[in-house]
Protein backbone atom coordinates (compact mmCIF):
# COMPACT_ATOMS: atom_id res chain seq x y z
CA UNK A 1 0.00 0.00 0.00
CA UNK A 2 1.18 3.33 -0.95
CA UNK A 3 2.19 5.61 1.75
CA UNK A 4 0.35 8.77 1.86
CA UNK A 5 2.63 11.87 1.46
CA UNK A 6 1.37 14.76 3.76
CA UNK A 7 2.56 18.33 3.58
CA UNK A 8 4.69 20.29 6.27
CA UNK A 9 5.07 23.86 6.88
CA UNK A 10 8.28 25.10 7.95
CA UNK A 11 8.57 28.58 9.84
CA UNK A 12 12.37 29.79 8.90
CA UNK A 13 14.11 32.99 10.36
CA UNK A 14 15.43 35.45 7.58
CA UNK A 15 18.69 37.08 8.41
CA UNK A 16 19.41 41.40 8.30
CA UNK A 17 15.49 41.99 9.46
CA UNK A 18 14.00 43.95 12.20
CA UNK A 19 11.27 42.06 13.88
CA UNK A 20 8.45 43.68 13.49
CA UNK A 21 4.79 42.99 15.79
CA UNK A 22 4.09 39.34 16.18
CA UNK A 23 0.06 38.32 15.90
CA UNK A 24 -2.11 35.25 16.28
CA UNK A 25 -4.53 34.74 13.70
CA UNK A 26 -7.67 32.70 15.02
CA UNK A 27 -8.77 30.02 12.27
CA UNK A 28 -11.57 28.25 13.83
CA UNK A 29 -13.65 28.26 10.68
CA UNK A 30 -11.19 26.11 9.31
CA UNK A 31 -10.82 27.66 6.45
CA UNK A 32 -6.69 28.84 5.22
CA UNK A 33 -5.62 31.43 6.35
CA UNK A 34 -5.16 32.79 2.44
CA UNK A 35 -8.96 31.80 2.13
CA UNK A 36 -9.81 33.40 5.64
CA UNK A 37 -8.68 36.87 4.69
CA UNK A 38 -6.84 37.37 7.27
CA UNK A 39 -3.97 39.91 7.60
CA UNK A 40 -0.24 40.02 9.27
CA UNK A 41 0.09 43.14 11.11
CA UNK A 42 2.81 45.65 12.04
CA UNK A 43 2.77 48.34 14.23
CA UNK A 44 3.60 52.15 12.57
CA UNK A 45 0.34 52.85 11.25
CA UNK A 46 -3.21 52.04 11.39
CA UNK A 47 -6.11 49.88 9.24
CA UNK A 48 -9.58 49.99 9.61
CA UNK A 49 -9.41 48.16 12.81
CA UNK A 50 -7.02 50.09 14.27
CA UNK A 51 -4.55 47.80 14.30
CA UNK A 52 -2.06 49.60 12.74
CA UNK A 53 -0.27 48.78 9.21
CA UNK A 54 -1.00 45.25 7.89
CA UNK A 55 -0.39 43.21 4.97
CA UNK A 56 -2.60 41.49 2.67
CA UNK A 57 -0.16 38.84 1.81
CA UNK A 58 1.22 35.15 2.45
CA UNK A 59 3.20 32.86 0.81
CA UNK A 60 3.44 29.04 1.38
CA UNK A 61 5.38 27.01 -0.95
CA UNK A 62 4.84 23.07 -1.01
CA UNK A 63 8.34 21.26 -2.25
CA UNK A 64 8.10 17.50 -2.78
CA UNK A 65 11.96 16.13 -2.54
CA UNK A 66 12.50 13.69 -5.06
CA UNK A 67 16.13 11.64 -6.68
CA UNK A 68 17.80 14.14 -7.95
CA UNK A 69 18.59 11.25 -10.93
CA UNK A 70 15.13 10.06 -11.00
CA UNK A 71 14.20 11.54 -14.32
CA UNK A 72 17.74 10.89 -15.93
CA UNK A 73 17.86 9.27 -19.22
CA UNK A 74 17.79 5.75 -19.37
CA UNK A 75 20.58 3.79 -21.20
CA UNK A 76 18.34 3.20 -24.02
CA UNK A 77 17.42 7.06 -24.31
CA UNK A 78 21.40 7.68 -24.20
CA UNK A 79 21.76 5.16 -27.59
CA UNK A 80 18.96 7.54 -29.29
CA UNK A 81 20.24 10.27 -28.22
CA UNK A 82 24.40 9.56 -28.24
CA UNK A 83 25.25 13.09 -27.96
CA UNK A 84 23.68 14.08 -25.00
CA UNK A 85 26.62 10.93 -23.31
CA UNK A 86 29.18 13.95 -23.26
CA UNK A 87 26.97 15.72 -20.75
CA UNK A 88 28.03 13.00 -17.83
CA UNK A 89 31.63 14.13 -18.27
CA UNK A 90 32.25 16.64 -16.24
CA UNK A 91 32.12 20.22 -18.09
CA UNK A 92 35.40 21.37 -17.00
CA UNK A 93 37.60 17.95 -18.05
CA UNK A 94 36.23 18.09 -21.47
CA UNK A 95 37.69 21.64 -22.47
CA UNK A 96 40.80 20.47 -20.77
CA UNK A 97 41.24 17.30 -22.86
CA UNK A 98 39.70 18.76 -26.30
CA UNK A 99 42.52 21.91 -25.75
CA UNK A 100 45.09 19.31 -24.73
CA UNK A 101 44.57 17.01 -27.80
CA UNK A 102 44.15 20.31 -30.23
CA UNK A 103 47.52 21.21 -29.32
CA UNK A 104 48.94 18.19 -29.91
CA UNK A 105 47.60 17.67 -33.45
CA UNK A 106 48.56 20.98 -34.58
CA UNK A 107 52.14 20.93 -33.06
CA UNK A 108 52.83 17.65 -35.10
CA UNK A 109 51.40 19.04 -37.85
CA UNK A 110 53.86 21.77 -38.12
CA UNK A 111 56.46 20.05 -36.47
CA UNK A 112 58.59 20.56 -39.64
CA UNK A 113 58.01 24.40 -39.97
CA UNK A 114 59.55 24.85 -36.33
CA UNK A 115 62.40 23.48 -36.56
CA UNK A 116 63.13 25.55 -39.79
CA UNK A 117 61.94 28.11 -38.42
CA UNK A 118 64.35 27.19 -34.44
CA UNK A 119 67.34 26.84 -36.71
CA UNK A 120 67.13 30.44 -38.38
CA UNK A 121 66.11 32.41 -35.29
CA UNK A 122 69.06 30.99 -33.62
CA UNK A 123 71.79 31.24 -36.40
CA UNK A 124 73.28 34.30 -35.18
CA UNK A 125 73.62 32.94 -31.92
CA UNK A 126 76.26 30.22 -33.53
CA UNK A 127 78.26 32.81 -35.79
CA UNK A 128 80.88 32.91 -33.50
CA UNK A 129 80.92 29.58 -32.22
CA UNK A 130 81.13 27.76 -35.16
CA UNK A 131 82.33 30.23 -37.57
CA UNK A 132 79.02 30.13 -39.39
CA UNK A 133 77.86 32.47 -42.32
CA UNK A 134 75.80 35.92 -41.02
CA UNK A 135 72.48 34.39 -41.91
CA UNK A 136 70.64 30.88 -43.48
CA UNK A 137 67.78 31.27 -45.42
CA UNK A 138 64.40 29.33 -45.82
CA UNK A 139 65.14 26.85 -48.30
CA UNK A 140 68.68 26.43 -47.24
CA UNK A 141 67.80 25.39 -43.60
CA UNK A 142 65.47 23.16 -45.46
CA UNK A 143 68.45 21.29 -47.14
CA UNK A 144 70.60 21.56 -44.44
CA UNK A 145 68.32 19.45 -41.92
CA UNK A 146 67.37 16.87 -44.77
CA UNK A 147 71.24 16.17 -45.97
CA UNK A 148 72.44 15.75 -42.43
CA UNK A 149 69.42 14.30 -40.82
CA UNK A 150 67.27 13.15 -43.67
CA UNK A 151 63.33 13.82 -43.43
CA UNK A 152 62.59 12.52 -40.08
CA UNK A 153 65.27 15.35 -38.89
CA UNK A 154 62.26 17.52 -39.77
CA UNK A 155 60.85 16.23 -37.02
CA UNK A 156 63.62 15.81 -34.39
CA UNK A 157 62.50 17.54 -30.89
CA UNK A 158 58.89 16.86 -31.53
CA UNK A 159 58.48 14.81 -28.81
CA UNK A 160 59.57 16.79 -26.29
CA UNK A 161 57.15 19.33 -27.90
CA UNK A 162 53.85 17.61 -27.69
CA UNK A 163 54.85 16.47 -24.19
CA UNK A 164 55.16 20.05 -23.42
CA UNK A 165 51.88 20.61 -25.37
CA UNK A 166 49.70 18.79 -23.81
CA UNK A 167 49.51 20.22 -20.93
CA UNK A 168 50.73 23.90 -22.34
CA UNK A 169 47.83 24.18 -24.65
CA UNK A 170 45.27 22.50 -21.45
CA UNK A 171 46.60 25.04 -18.86
CA UNK A 172 46.54 27.84 -21.30
CA UNK A 173 43.00 27.59 -22.26
CA UNK A 174 41.90 26.50 -18.80
CA UNK A 175 43.57 29.30 -17.23
CA UNK A 176 42.09 31.56 -19.92
CA UNK A 177 38.49 31.03 -19.06
CA UNK A 178 39.03 30.92 -15.44
CA UNK A 179 41.03 34.45 -15.46
CA UNK A 180 38.26 35.42 -17.35
CA UNK A 181 35.80 34.96 -14.91
CA UNK A 182 38.19 36.67 -12.46
CA UNK A 183 38.70 39.73 -14.05
CA UNK A 184 34.88 40.39 -14.58
CA UNK A 185 33.72 43.33 -13.38
CA UNK A 186 30.81 43.77 -10.50
CA UNK A 187 28.36 43.66 -13.40
CA UNK A 188 29.35 40.46 -14.51
CA UNK A 189 30.93 42.28 -17.75
CA UNK A 190 34.52 41.60 -18.86
CA UNK A 191 36.25 44.26 -20.02
CA UNK A 192 38.96 44.57 -23.35
CA UNK A 193 41.43 45.12 -19.99
CA UNK A 194 39.90 42.36 -18.19
CA UNK A 195 40.26 40.07 -21.38
CA UNK A 196 43.81 41.19 -22.10
CA UNK A 197 44.83 40.75 -18.39
CA UNK A 198 43.33 37.24 -18.22
CA UNK A 199 44.99 36.30 -21.51
CA UNK A 200 48.47 37.64 -20.16
CA UNK A 201 48.21 35.73 -16.67
CA UNK A 202 47.21 32.72 -18.72
CA UNK A 203 50.13 32.69 -20.86
CA UNK A 204 52.32 33.37 -18.66
CA UNK A 205 51.15 30.33 -16.38
CA UNK A 206 51.27 28.16 -19.19
CA UNK A 207 54.60 29.34 -19.87
CA UNK A 208 56.25 28.76 -16.19
CA UNK A 209 54.80 25.28 -15.53
CA UNK A 210 55.96 23.69 -19.25
CA UNK A 211 59.59 25.71 -19.51
CA UNK A 212 62.00 23.05 -19.00
CA UNK A 213 60.31 20.99 -21.80
CA UNK A 214 60.33 24.07 -23.71
CA UNK A 215 64.20 24.42 -23.40
CA UNK A 216 64.67 20.82 -23.96
CA UNK A 217 62.98 21.01 -27.33
CA UNK A 218 64.88 23.80 -28.63
CA UNK A 219 68.41 22.07 -27.70
CA UNK A 220 67.37 18.97 -29.78
CA UNK A 221 66.14 21.30 -32.69
CA UNK A 222 69.53 23.55 -33.07
CA UNK A 223 71.87 20.95 -31.88
CA UNK A 224 72.55 17.82 -34.23
CA UNK A 225 74.93 16.12 -31.50
CA UNK A 226 72.51 14.57 -29.52
CA UNK A 227 69.77 11.77 -30.09
CA UNK A 228 67.42 11.28 -27.68
CA UNK A 229 65.76 13.68 -25.24
CA UNK A 230 66.71 12.30 -22.17
CA UNK A 231 71.02 12.29 -23.38
CA UNK A 232 70.40 16.31 -23.74
CA UNK A 233 68.37 16.49 -20.65
CA UNK A 234 71.40 14.79 -18.57
CA UNK A 235 74.10 16.76 -20.06
CA UNK A 236 72.29 20.03 -19.72
CA UNK A 237 72.17 18.71 -15.92
CA UNK A 238 75.51 18.06 -15.76
CA UNK A 239 77.15 20.79 -17.35
CA UNK A 240 75.23 23.33 -16.87
CA UNK A 241 73.15 22.79 -13.48
CA UNK A 242 69.60 23.02 -13.04
CA UNK A 243 69.45 26.40 -13.90
CA UNK A 244 69.77 25.79 -17.44
CA UNK A 245 66.16 24.51 -17.58
CA UNK A 246 65.25 28.05 -17.16
CA UNK A 247 67.70 29.41 -19.38
CA UNK A 248 65.96 32.72 -21.01
CA UNK A 249 62.29 32.58 -18.77
CA UNK A 250 62.22 36.17 -17.70
CA UNK A 251 61.62 37.39 -21.98
CA UNK A 252 59.59 34.32 -21.99
CA UNK A 253 57.18 35.25 -19.90
CA UNK A 254 57.64 39.13 -21.27
CA UNK A 255 57.40 37.80 -24.75
CA UNK A 256 53.91 35.36 -24.66
CA UNK A 257 52.25 37.61 -21.77
CA UNK A 258 51.46 40.13 -24.70
CA UNK A 259 51.16 37.69 -26.85
CA UNK A 260 48.68 35.33 -25.84
CA UNK A 261 47.04 38.60 -24.38
CA UNK A 262 46.47 40.30 -27.88
CA UNK A 263 45.56 36.96 -29.44
CA UNK A 264 42.85 35.43 -27.34
CA UNK A 265 41.54 38.74 -27.12
CA UNK A 266 40.87 39.80 -30.64
CA UNK A 267 39.83 36.05 -31.32
CA UNK A 268 36.56 36.85 -28.51
CA UNK A 269 36.40 40.43 -29.78
CA UNK A 270 36.14 39.98 -33.01
CA UNK A 271 34.10 36.69 -32.94
CA UNK A 272 31.16 38.55 -31.05
CA UNK A 273 31.40 41.58 -33.62
CA UNK A 274 29.23 39.07 -36.20
CA UNK A 275 25.74 38.22 -35.81
CA UNK A 276 25.24 35.05 -33.45
CA UNK A 277 24.41 32.98 -36.69
CA UNK A 278 27.76 33.28 -37.89
CA UNK A 279 29.47 32.86 -34.90
CA UNK A 280 28.40 29.53 -34.57
CA UNK A 281 29.98 28.61 -37.67
CA UNK A 282 33.05 26.72 -38.01
CA UNK A 283 34.39 29.07 -40.70
CA UNK A 284 33.93 31.98 -38.32
CA UNK A 285 36.40 30.94 -35.92
CA UNK A 286 38.85 29.79 -38.90
CA UNK A 287 38.85 33.11 -39.75
CA UNK A 288 39.12 35.27 -36.36
CA UNK A 289 41.95 32.86 -35.12
CA UNK A 290 43.74 33.59 -38.24
CA UNK A 291 43.60 37.10 -37.92
CA UNK A 292 44.19 37.43 -34.28
CA UNK A 293 47.45 34.85 -34.48
CA UNK A 294 48.97 37.14 -37.15
CA UNK A 295 48.49 40.38 -35.01
CA UNK A 296 49.96 38.79 -31.92
CA UNK A 297 52.86 37.02 -33.74
CA UNK A 298 53.76 40.45 -35.99
CA UNK A 299 53.81 42.17 -32.42
CA UNK A 300 55.63 39.90 -30.44
CA UNK A 301 58.04 38.18 -32.49
CA UNK A 302 60.86 40.08 -31.46
CA UNK A 303 60.35 39.07 -28.01
CA UNK A 304 60.53 35.33 -28.84
CA UNK A 305 64.05 35.89 -30.70
CA UNK A 306 65.75 37.14 -28.15
CA UNK A 307 64.78 34.44 -25.68
CA UNK A 308 65.23 31.84 -28.26
CA UNK A 309 69.06 32.77 -28.52
CA UNK A 310 69.19 33.01 -24.54
CA UNK A 311 67.98 29.70 -24.18
CA UNK A 312 71.21 28.16 -26.75
CA UNK A 313 73.99 26.91 -24.82
CA UNK A 314 76.99 28.90 -24.71
CA UNK A 315 74.74 32.01 -25.47
CA UNK A 316 76.58 35.09 -25.48
CA UNK A 317 74.15 37.22 -23.55
CA UNK A 318 73.02 37.07 -19.92
CA UNK A 319 70.21 39.64 -19.85
CA UNK A 320 67.57 40.89 -22.12
CA UNK A 321 69.28 44.43 -22.46
CA UNK A 322 72.76 42.53 -23.77
CA UNK A 323 69.93 40.44 -26.16
CA UNK A 324 68.64 42.83 -27.55
CA UNK A 325 71.79 44.35 -28.53
CA UNK A 326 73.40 42.40 -29.71
CA UNK A 327 70.97 40.93 -32.27
CA UNK A 328 70.65 44.97 -33.11
CA UNK A 329 74.55 45.17 -33.54
CA UNK A 330 74.98 41.73 -35.49
CA UNK A 331 71.97 41.82 -37.88
CA UNK A 332 69.84 44.85 -37.43
CA UNK A 333 66.30 45.44 -37.53
CA UNK A 334 66.14 42.26 -39.39
CA UNK A 335 67.67 40.40 -37.10
CA UNK A 336 64.76 40.13 -34.66
CA UNK A 337 62.13 38.52 -37.61
CA UNK A 338 64.87 35.94 -38.57
CA UNK A 339 62.21 32.87 -39.05
CA UNK A 340 59.03 34.63 -39.29
CA UNK A 341 57.87 33.68 -42.58
CA UNK A 342 58.50 29.82 -41.40
CA UNK A 343 56.87 30.79 -37.85
CA UNK A 344 54.12 32.25 -40.21
CA UNK A 345 53.25 29.02 -42.42
CA UNK A 346 53.39 27.41 -38.77
CA UNK A 347 51.69 29.35 -36.09
CA UNK A 348 48.78 30.29 -38.75
CA UNK A 349 47.53 26.95 -39.46
CA UNK A 350 48.79 25.89 -35.47
CA UNK A 351 46.74 28.67 -33.96
CA UNK A 352 44.37 28.24 -36.33
CA UNK A 353 43.50 24.37 -35.41
CA UNK A 354 43.86 24.82 -31.80
CA UNK A 355 41.54 28.00 -31.52
CA UNK A 356 38.90 26.24 -33.62
CA UNK A 357 38.85 23.25 -32.17
CA UNK A 358 38.80 24.36 -28.66
CA UNK A 359 36.03 26.40 -29.45
CA UNK A 360 33.53 23.48 -31.47
CA UNK A 361 34.29 21.52 -28.76
CA UNK A 362 32.52 24.22 -26.40
CA UNK A 363 29.83 24.85 -28.70
CA UNK A 364 29.37 21.11 -28.61
CA UNK A 365 29.36 20.76 -24.57
CA UNK A 366 27.23 23.26 -24.39
CA UNK A 367 24.44 21.61 -27.24
CA UNK A 368 25.20 18.05 -25.07
CA UNK A 369 24.25 19.65 -22.10
CA UNK A 370 20.85 21.23 -23.61
CA UNK A 371 19.73 17.47 -24.77
CA UNK A 372 20.26 16.60 -21.66
CA UNK A 373 18.55 18.37 -19.90
CA UNK A 374 15.81 18.19 -22.61
CA UNK A 375 15.37 14.90 -22.41
CA UNK A 376 15.41 14.69 -18.18
CA UNK A 377 12.42 17.75 -18.98
CA UNK A 378 10.39 15.10 -21.20
CA UNK A 379 10.87 12.19 -18.65
CA UNK A 380 9.36 14.77 -15.85
CA UNK A 381 6.49 15.86 -17.86
CA UNK A 382 5.85 12.37 -18.83
CA UNK A 383 5.98 11.52 -14.67
CA UNK A 384 3.48 14.10 -13.96
CA UNK A 385 1.18 13.15 -16.80
CA UNK A 386 1.08 9.62 -15.89
CA UNK A 387 -0.13 10.56 -12.41
CA UNK A 388 -2.57 13.41 -13.25
CA UNK A 389 -4.20 11.03 -15.34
Amino acid sequence: MREEKKPGIVWRNIGHLEASDHRSFSTADSQPLWNSNKRFGASGGSDSDGNGSSFTFACITVVEKRNRKEFAPTPAQLLKHPLSVLALVHREATLFVAAAVSGAVAKTATAPLDRIKLLMQTHGARIAQEGAKKSIGFIEAVATIIKVEGVRGLWKGNFPQVIRIIPYSAIQLFAYENFKNFFRGEDDKLSVIGRLAAGACAGMTSTFMTYPLDVLRLRMAVDPGFRTASEIALSMLREEGITSYYSGLGPSLFGIAPYIAVNFCIFDLVKKSFPEETQRRTQTSLFTALLSASLATLMCYPLDTVRRQMQMKGTPYNTVFDAFAGIWDGDGFIGFYRGLLPNFLKNLPSSSIKLTTYDFVKRLVETSENEYQRIIKENREKHNQKFSD
